[in-house]
């Protein structure tokens, strides 16, 4: 499904996504003497290069977070974030991010925000300019265009054509005709095999250190108007602690706002747990509450649902694990960045 962006689309978000990222990032500063360790969900190789290309620059944890992710945020070919993201039930691309800074254990969010491409960046600004954690919908697009954030339309070509199969053919009754199967294009019928629930998260330990963290997304593909998963929401769907580590997640966001995990996943760790045992008691913890609702239960008796979690702790050890196989995530551990698998509560 890559390699199918067009010059206007390419030229466009480039054009949106210029000094939009240099808003509230600190200047670099001397570089320090740890080795530093960039994580991410397995969707984010180009993001831990370059977090890592800006660490060893000096930057601040945080921000190299941020402008990693923001690669696939302004990636109209990838439709679990930013531009290109599959839009709500009616049609319109709502976005959530959240970030945390470990050197001021500071937090920030922004939940059901549109037409702005970089909600991780916005996050970053709730944080440093208000005296609140997060902000939400038409109070968070103010936010973000109070402090210079561009509009952009989100919903691209690729993405309304997504939507409006999936909303032609959703009820054979109502008065919608989808177009005929054989002109239907590949990208359509792949994207629609399966429900995407796709998010970035990126953790940065740097050279002195220090961690930052960011998660962003644009949520649950076809969601209801205004539904907020556990990206934005601090301690569910990423967490970090200056002294300890920091953890994030991608997968199904009830689960993670139900359990808090990825400041269980923390936690784990502030106990003397493996970045990997602290995963995978929290994908137990997961498995074994979110059982007792029946419309999370299979015949088998275990979850519907898949969430994984990425995690560094403060000696850069790091994991990425999940409920069941497939999951992945990049590391770039100073030398080289690659994807690797991730460790399974299940087999299958």
């Amino acid at each position: 499904m890559k390699g199918r962006l067009n010059r206007r689309d390419f030229m466009s978000s480039t054009a949106a996504s210029v000094g939009t990222l240099a808003i509230g990032a600190a200047a670099p500063k001397t570089v320090g003497d740890r080795a530093p360790i960039v994580i991410a969900s397995g969707n984010g190789l180009r993001a831990v290069e370059r977090a890592m290309q800006l660490v060893r620059g000096g930057h601040d944890p945080l921000d190299a977070a941020i402008e990693g992710v923001a690669i696939v945020e302004a990636d109209p070919n990838d439709h679990s974030v930013g531009l290109g993201g599959l839009p709500n039930e009616e049609g319109v691309v709502e976005l959530d991010a959240a970030v945390m800074h470990g050197p001021t254990h500071g937090g920030g969010s922004v939940a059901a925000i549109r037409n702005i491409m970089h909600p991780a960046a916005v996050a970053r600004q709730v944080m440093q300019r208000t005296r609140h954690c997060l902000l939400v919908g038409e109070g968070a697009l103010d936010f973000a265009r109070a402090h210079g954030f561009p509009e952009v339309n989100l919903l691209t070509v690729e993405a309304r054509k997504i939507w409006l199969r999936w909303k032609e053919t959703r009820d054979a009754n109502d008065d919608w005709l989808p177009e005929p199967e054989d002109k239907v294009a590949a990208y359509v019928r792949e994207t629609l095999a399966r429900r995407i629930t796709g998010t970035i998260h990126c953790s940065v330990l740097d050279t002195h250190g220090d961690l930052g963290c960011t998660t962003t997304t644009s949520g649950l593909a076809f969601k209801i108007p205004g539904r907020v998963g556990d990206s934005p929401i601090l301690g569910a769907g990423l967490y970090l602690d200056n002294e300890v580590g920091s953890a994030g997640s991608t997968g199904l966001g009830e689960a993670n706002l139900l359990n808090l995990s990825s400041y269980l996943v923390v936690e784990g760790m502030r106990r003397g747990l493996s970045p990997k045992d602290a995963i995978m008691e929290t994908c137990k913890r997961i498995a074994t509450t979110s059982v007792r609702d029946p419309r999370r239960r299979r015949g088998d008796g275990k979850t519907t649902f898949n969430v994984s979690f990425y995690a560094v702790n403060k000696k850069g050890q790091y994991a990425g694990g999940c409920i069941y196989p497939g999951g992945s995530m990049a590391v770039h551990d100073g030398t080289s960045a690659r994807v690797i698998g991730c460790d399974s509560l299940y087999d299958k």
